[in-house]
């Protein structure tokens, strides 16, 4: 992918937790973590990853996601999922 497709993916991955927990999307920055900055526990993080999924078009196993907090780290793995 480009730089302009990560970007892209990343706006794009912003925008949608951003609509879910009711933040602004100015707000949040790909090197945020998410936990901390959305105010979410692991359940809601799990529910936000099955609408990331879903929009997607790509399943992410649970352990590909141990040690992942930050939306760049979720972009990354959704990069890897599309080729």
């Amino acid at each position: 992918m480009t730089q302009t497709q990560t970007s892209e993916l990343e706006t794009r991955l912003l925008t949608l937790a951003a609509h879910r927990f009711g933040k602004s999307v100015a707000s949040l920055q790909p090197s945020d973590d998410v936990f901390e900055k959305l105010g979410i526990d692991s359940m809601q993080a799990m529910e936000l990853l099955t609408e990331i999924e879903g929009a997607f078009g790509v399943e992410i196993p649970d352990y590909e996601l141990q040690g992942v907090t930050t939306f760049a780290g979720i972009a990354a793995l959704v990069r890897r999922r599309l080729g």
